[in-house]
């Protein structure tokens, strides 16, 4: 019997969750062998109604005791494109023991484009990830079996793992690698059903959340799980529970998740090496590997014929070198970043403020209108709104870019969730783009002033790489529950102080977790503090906090900046 695709595909459109069924019980319910298009759409619906359901749940806990916890949202949001995109697909005449027709491979092939087009935030790119792996194992199928699904969950975590850079185990990548592996034992019995390989595949994530506090030092001192991981459990289990009749309602067991764990910072390497690779069954996922350890910022994208490189690494004839062995190699180009980022320090006091011919274009990630006119004022051509609790999406930042007056483009996240959407968007456009990983908006204002329109784009995007790291970013808000990271002991309602996205501080007043956090540095190292004051203060508010800090730092230069920002009160710049 085939997965039935009933009146739950249109319901995705609404948002709103079926209803359960009451005419059937999981036991006595007939065996689900094979699954076809519309059958997934129809899975794919029940897993985003459940996940909506649960979206505010996944958002409420994050490590961090801050109120813009937005893993749930920022998958539901990928999930519903993903959804949009497979339900605009027509579907042709009625034919036996369908309702209509919809191929396995056309469905998932739509809602992986989908997904991706709207991924938002690492959690949202990694799960478009996932369906896109998944897609590559279902493409050829009109319908499939569990046996075939068990493949598919198979590609979904090598494609996802391929993803990121370094990968981090006790993540969303844990959880789909746990998945894949008890789903091919599960597939080695061929009279499995999808009802219970759903229930296989469920049992495996659950099983897998439970234990990400027992890989990821920081969630087990926080007592929480991760978030990423909890949201592919839902997933799962709204698949299951559409299967069993069980309905997508919820049902409040869900009371404990958090943001999916940083992967880590780019390291910074000395060359930047691009190259064209052309030859005969080129095979891009084993280029990306043997490349992945020869440095940093890998980008590997093409076909069988042609292969496009961009890496940077210390040694450029190592990956020069393999390419030579696997095929043809043109359009070379090693540039010096470090050199040419000396060259422009050296040369930056002779450099005049009037801009010459538009050469490169920015575009920047901001949330706050006193940011955005920061970010204007410095050369920002484009300030995309977006950051914590409404990640920008890969086609939000795709657009941007496209809009942007120049083929050469650096692309400014400015938000540590930001940064994986907007490396998607190098490889979905005819323009040349930068991305400068900047994690905060701060960090985002210092890149811009290190910005030279005489330099090109590379050799810019070197340099703002390197200004940014120059500033510390201090974030203060007020904790929404009582927690436990770093070492740090927050309660319900203390004002918490984040240092370079890492929790240092509590106290019950902004101005002691500040000079708290200050302490975490030295302040003798830096000349001038920046506060940005947001939508929960007030300017009167932000002058008493400068005058803290100046009292206790009277070497240090304080000034009041209007930021508008919503969750933290302040964010205060370090430079």
């Amino acid at each position: 019997m085939p997965l039935p695709g009933p009146d739950i595909a249109q319901l995705a459109s609404s948002g709103e969750a079926s209803a359960p069924r009451t005419d059937a019980s999981s036991a006595s319910l007939s065996p689900v062998q094979t699954c076809d298009g519309l059958g997934i759409r129809a899975a794919m619906s029940a897993a985003l109604a459940w996940l909506e359901q649960h979206a505010d749940a996944i958002n409420a806990l994050n490590v961090f005791p801050v109120p813009d916890g937005d893993t749930g949202t920022n998958m539901v949001l990928t999930l519903r494109a993903a959804l949009a995109e497979v339900n605009a697909i027509p579907t042709s005449a009625p034919r036996e023991g369908y309702s209509s027709s919809l191929a396995a491979g056309a469905a998932m092939k739509a809602i992986a484009h989908g997904a991706l087009m709207g991924a938002r935030g690492n959690s949202g790119v990694i799960l478009s990830q996932l369906l896109r792996g998944a897609a590559h194992t279902l493409e050829p199928h009109t319908e499939f079996t569990p046996k075939v699904l068990a493949e598919a969950f198979a590609s979904a975590r090598d494609m996802a793992y391929q993803g990121v850079m370094r990968p981090v185990e006790g993540t969303i990548l844990t959880v789909a690698k746990e998945v894949a592996a008890a789903t091919q034992r599960a597939a080695r019995n061929e009279n499995l059903d999808f009802r219970q390989f759903l229930a296989v595949a469920a049992d495996a994530a659950r099983h897998a959340v439970a234990a990400t506090p027992t890989q990821l030092p920081v969630l087990a001192e926080a007592g929480v799980v991760d978030a990423g991981g909890q949201g592919l459990f839902i997933i799962l289990e709204g698949v299951y529970r559409y299967l069993s009749g069980l309905g997508t309602e919820s049902n409040g067991q869900l009371h404990r998740s958090v943001d999916l764990a940083a992967l880590g910072t780019q390291e910074k390497y000395g060359y930047d090496t691009q190259m064209i690779i052309r030859g005969r069954g080129l095979d891009v996922a084993a280029i990306r590997e043997a490349l992945s350890s020869m440095g940093d910022s890998l980008l590997v994208v093409g076909d069988a014929n042609t292969v496009k490189v961009h890496i940077h690494t210390d040694r450029p004839g190592d990956p020069l070198n393999y390419a030579t062995r696997i095929g043809s190699v043109s359009d070379v180009v090693i540039e010096n970043m470090q050199e040419q980022y000396q060259s422009f320090i050296a040369n930056r006091a002779q450099e005049s403020n009037i801009r010459p011919e538009k050469k490169l274009a920015i575009v920047a990630v901001s949330q706050g209108e006193g940011f955005r006119r920061v970010l204007e004022s410095l050369g920002a051509d484009v300030v995309v709104e977006g950051g914590q609790t409404m990640n920008p999406s890969v086609e939000e930042l795709l657009a941007a870019a496209e809009s942007a007056g120049s083929d050469s483009v650096i692309l400014l996240p400015n938000n540590k969730n930001v940064i994986l959407a907007a490396q998607h968007v190098q490889a979905m456009t005819k323009k040349s783009i930068a991305v400068v990983p900047t994690r905060t908006v701060p960090e985002g204002i210092s890149a811009l002033l290190a910005l030279n329109y005489e330099l090109d784009a590379a050799a810019n995007a070197a340099a703002m790489a390197a200004a940014c790291k120059q500033t510390q970013t201090i974030e203060i808000a007020v904790a929404t529950r009582a927690a436990n990271v770093n070492g740090c002991k927050v309660k319900e309602g203390q004002y918490i102080a984040i240092l370079n996205t890492n929790l240092v501080a509590a106290a019950d007043k902004p101005e002691r977790a500040a000079l708290k956090a200050f302490e975490a540095l030295t302040p003798e190292d830096y000349e001038i503090v920046t506060i940005y004051w947001g939508q929960g203060a007030s300017e009167a508010a932000a002058e008493h906090l400068g005058s803290v800090i100046r009292k206790r730092y009277p070497d240090l230069d304080v000034e009041i900046v209007e930021g508008g920002q919503p969750h933290y009160e302040y964010i205060i710049a370090v430079e």
